[in-house]
């Protein structure tokens, strides 16, 4: 599912018009996306939770020249599945 099949599942599960439904959609997105930018951590109960980690510098290659290259530190967002979602999709 995308994100417009999920605008447009919202709509028609809550009889809403499409613009409703992005704005709802956006709205959500939009706050798990600062949350994150804050360093902070996002948990659903049941579903899971976000958190950043932060990764340190390193050399890498390039697969196309083989040369090796500075990669700078960066910080990435990283989903952990939750229990009760774990349970349903295996059973």
């Amino acid at each position: 599912m995308n994100k417009s099949e999920l605008i447009e599942a919202l709509s028609k599960k809550e009889n809403l018009t499409e613009k409703k439904a992005m704005d709802i959609v956006s709205l959500v997105f939009d706050g798990f996306t600062d949350e994150l930018k804050k360093g902070g951590r996002i948990e659903i109960r049941g579903f899971g939770s976000f958190v950043v980690r932060a990764y340190e510098s390193y050399t890498g290659r390039n697969p196309k020249t083989g040369n090796n290259i500075s990669v700078a530190p960066k910080r990435l967002p990283f989903f952990k599945v939750g229990k009760e979602l774990k349970e349903k999709i295996n059973t």
